[in-house]
């Protein structure tokens, strides 16, 4: 598929709307999106916020080639490996918002952040968990390949998040429901309720194939 200006546009657009919602400050984050056998990815050092459309890398999905002489993302490796290994798939979002990254950094993580019912619903039942690499090594990128195999939302130890999702809405909701999550664990200063099992499995029952992922 010919990547368009209109391509483009869409994806300069979606990684401002990731920066307008405060879910990266400056450089920190990375976006990339399925076209075809190809992947827009935001390049190396950009800034979501105030991407560009020159800041726009095109790789092969297939090799991570680079095609149209725009370096992308160091983190690029596992965002091409994720599409890949997930055709359902199009969208993959690394982004450190203020209350998942702290979660991210403290030394005793929560087991459970279902305290209200999108977590589970729109971010899974269960969210994984990524033990500190070096940002852009070959250690990370596998290992959070092997976790998003299972699941759409992860934690990075001391670093962020990653989310997976059908388009752009779909990623972006994944991540501002596990940071609303966090805040409200945060501000009851860890002692929150989670949902029960048995409430868990209530949403299933009456939700699932309308809003609830299997994920």
């Amino acid at each position: 598929m010919e990547i368009t200006d209109k391509h483009i546009e869409q994806f300069v657009s979606a990684a401002h709307e990731v920066g307008a919602r405060k879910l990266t400050r400056c450089s920190s984050g990375n976006l990339s999106w399925r076209v075809g056998e190809v992947a827009l990815v935001s390049a190396t050092g950009s800034w979501l916020p105030e991407l560009r459309a020159e800041q726009v890398s095109v790789c092969r999905l297939d090799t991570g080639e680079w095609i149209n002489g725009v370096k992308p993302s160091m983190e690029s490796t596992f965002h091409l490996a994720v599409l890949r290994n997930r055709p359902e798939i199009n969208v993959v979002l690394h982004c450190q918002s203020i209350y998942a990254t702290t979660v991210a950094c403290m030394k005793e993580r929560p087991a459970d952040f279902n305290v209200t019912a999108e977590l589970p619903c729109h971010c899974g039942r269960e969210i994984a968990f990524v033990p500190y690499y070096r940002p852009g090594s070959p250690e990370l990128a596998a290992a959070v390949t092997e976790a998003m195999r299972e699941h759409d939302s992860v934690l990075l130890e001391k670093h962020g998040q990653v989310f997976a999702g059908k388009d752009f809405k779909n990623a972006i909701e994944k991540a501002e429901f596990l940071e609303m999550a966090c805040e409200i664990m945060l501000h009851s200063g860890m002692k929150y309720r989670t949902l029960t099992g048995e409430e868990i499995q209530d949403l299933d029952k009456y939700i699932l194939g309308k809003v609830c992922t299997v994920k």
